[in-house]
């Protein structure tokens, strides 16, 4: 969805293909996954330029990816830089080595933060990030 879509932004095209692969769920996989997650995520994303970016993924209630603020507040916060997104993406930067070395910080519920990277190798299957 081009309404995901922030210029300058790596992440920009990670988030789109998995929105891609969340459409490509059926309402039942959508709502198994919305019960195995229960959370909505915001991810604060800055780019070289030191423009930030903002997107939820709201994996509580809808099972949607937008652009923008968490409404209603986010269980997790995760802030990180756009390459070290892209590299949680592709699964060659290890979510706990992100947090531990500084590259990702979190604000609420770190416990739940750790459920993303079950969200995005799902996606992985069904789109190409």
């Amino acid at each position: 969805m081009s309404d995901l879509k922030v210029d300058g932004f790596k992440t920009s095209d990670i988030i789109i293909g998995l929105n891609s692969a969340f459409d490509g769920f059926t309402d039942t996989q959508r709502q198994a996954q919305v019960k195995k997650t229960k959370g909505i995520f915001e991810l604060r994303i800055t780019n070289p330029d030191k423009k930030e970016a903002i997107w939820t993924i709201d994996l509580k209630n809808k099972g949607v990816i937008l652009k923008g603020l968490a409404s209603p507040k986010a269980d997790v916060t995760l802030i990180m830089s756009d390459d070290t997104f892209s590299q949680l993406a592709s699964g060659k930067l290890d979510g706990q080595k992100a947090f531990l070395t500084g590259k990702l910080k979190t604000k609420g519920n770190v416990m739940l933060a750790t459920k993303l990277a079950a969200v995005l190798n799902i996606a992985k299957g069904k789109a190409k990030l």
